[in-house]
């Protein structure tokens, strides 16, 4: 009835949706439909989408379907779904006809767009989620912004992929305080951080006389987080067995403590967060493939600070004034010089990186301004080219040809094996002459020696070239 690529068409469509046919039975829906509703496609799959849409559109909904499907004109109206957990959402439906290849009307396209989705982006539009450290003007993180307030409607589980220090945790934290869930327990525990037996006992809890030391009861994270959220960060380091346990638990929502037989139930959201790569942690065994398709039914992945350049002078600004108020100090700003430096760093450590260097400049800077000397030293060295960030490879293919050795451009001389007397002369001269095949341009220097501009510059500074 409809084209090959149909599903491919509504996974592209950033709102829940669903085709019907003729009738209204559902063909079809993407992931955020089916994590908005809470069923799965197989399972609804040739079901009058009454059943499914519960709502108050009622029977105007059908009378509207109706109407669609003989003038073929798209409408749209606003109402009610009654997700699976009674969870009533406002949403507004937008429905559009569908044509076979005879261009006969067959079926439609419903796309639900979440109001609340509009007034959380309005706030996060005016806040920037600054109040949470979570500031992000450029477009990938604009990306991860628009995501976040849908899947905070949400009782689907998340997986938050990212670099070290990119702020997974602040996001997982957002999306609780943002969903129904928010006036309940946000839980954390890192599953990386203790030996299986310590998690296991962490996760589930155990009861008196379970093992040597377990002097009384102890309630795990999953009990306490009951009608919350329970936050597994480091995902990807969580020993094998134990892996099996918790898909039990996100399945059937119960399990039993260590050493205890009553079983205990909870409602529980899982999000999980991890640096690695967990497609390729299950291509090695190391992560079980069924567990990595149940949690990542919504997915959110963050891009690491060099690949978001423009957010850099504002994230300075913002963790400035966050150290001068704690300390009650009085700076008025970066001098050009320092301002520079931090703007061409890589920050392998990205943003948790950014905040403990300025914690830093502040608490060493006893002048209006902070300057170049009140920088940690470490900043000046050079840095290795950051690898391909943990997770990427879940929306991305992996550019296998960055891990390749780069051959230098045959504009650059063959310089003699470097010795310590030696190599600062030869990188002197070396600048020297790359500028002046340039006309002194430093931006086509620096692209010529394959450095940054501000490497350049710090080069030159070093060396005594700076007019």
């Amino acid at each position: 009835m409809f084209t090959p690529d149909i599903k491919s068409l509504l996974e592209g469509i950033p709102c829940p949706a669903m085709i019907l046919d003729h009738i209204f039975r559902i063909i079809d829906m993407n992931r955020l439909m089916e994590a908005m509703c809470g069923h799965v496609t197989d399972e609804v799959r040739g079901i009058h989408s009454e059943l499914v849409l519960r709502s108050n559109v009622g029977n105007s909904r059908d009378r509207l379907f109706k109407s669609v499907m003989e003038t073929g004109e798209p409408v749209s109206t606003e109402g009610d779904i009654l997700n699976c957990y009674r969870r009533k959402i406002p949403v507004h439906y937008h429905i559009s006809p569908l044509s076979n290849s005879e261009n006969v009307r067959s079926g439609l396209l419903v796309v639900a767009e979440v109001l609340h989705v509009e007034e959380i982006k309005k706030e996060q539009s005016n806040k920037s989620f600054s109040s949470a450290g979570i500031i992000g003007y450029s477009p990938k993180m604009q990306q991860v912004f628009n995501k976040i307030p849908l899947i905070s409607q949400t009782d689907a589980s998340a997986l938050i992929t990212g670099e070290t220090g990119t702020g997974k945790d602040k996001i997982a934290e957002i999306i609780h305080n943002h969903s129904p869930r928010a006036r309940f327990p946000f839980i954390k525990i890192n599953c990386g951080a203790l030996p299986a037996d310590l998690l296991e006992s962490e996760l589930f809890g155990h009861t008196k006389g379970a093992f040597t030391g377990a002097t009384r009861n102890k309630a795990g994270m999953f009990k306490l987080a009951d009608r919350g959220t329970l936050f597994l960060t480091e995902i990807g380091d969580m020993p094998l067995q134990l892996q099996v346990k918790l898909l039990s638990v996100l399945d059937d929502k119960r399990f039993y403590p260590i050493g205890g037989e009553q079983i205990i139930s909870v409602d529980v959201r899982i999000i999980a967060a991890t640096h690695r790569s967990l497609r390729e942690q299950v291509k090695k065994k190391m992560f079980r493939e069924d567990l990595f398709y149940r949690l990542n039914v919504l997915y959110i992945h963050l891009p690491p600070l060099r690949e978001r350049d423009v957010d850099i002078r504002y994230l300075l600004d913002h963790f400035l004034n966050k150290f001068m108020t704690g300390l009650g100090r009085n700076i008025a700003g970066f001098t050009s010089e320092a301002m520079e430096t931090l703007l061409g760093y890589k920050y392998p450590g990205n943003v948790r990186e950014l905040s403990n260097i300025i914690e830093y400049a502040v608490n060493m800077c006893k002048k209006k301004k902070v300057g170049l000397e009140h920088l940690p030293g470490y900043i000046f060295e050079p840095v290795a080219d950051s690898p391909v960030a943990a997770g990427d490879d879940e929306i991305n293919h992996i550019n296998h040809q960055t891990s390749q050795p780069q051959e230098r451009p045959p504009s650059l001389v063959v310089l003699p094996e470097k010795t310590p007397e030696s190599w600062s002369d030869i990188e002197r001269q070396m600048i020297i002459d790359t500028l002046k095949k340039h006309n002194s341009s430093r931006k086509l220097a620096a692209s010529d020696l394959e450095w940054t501009r501000m490497k350049l510059w710090r080069k030159m500074k070093k060396y005594g070239l700076l007019p």
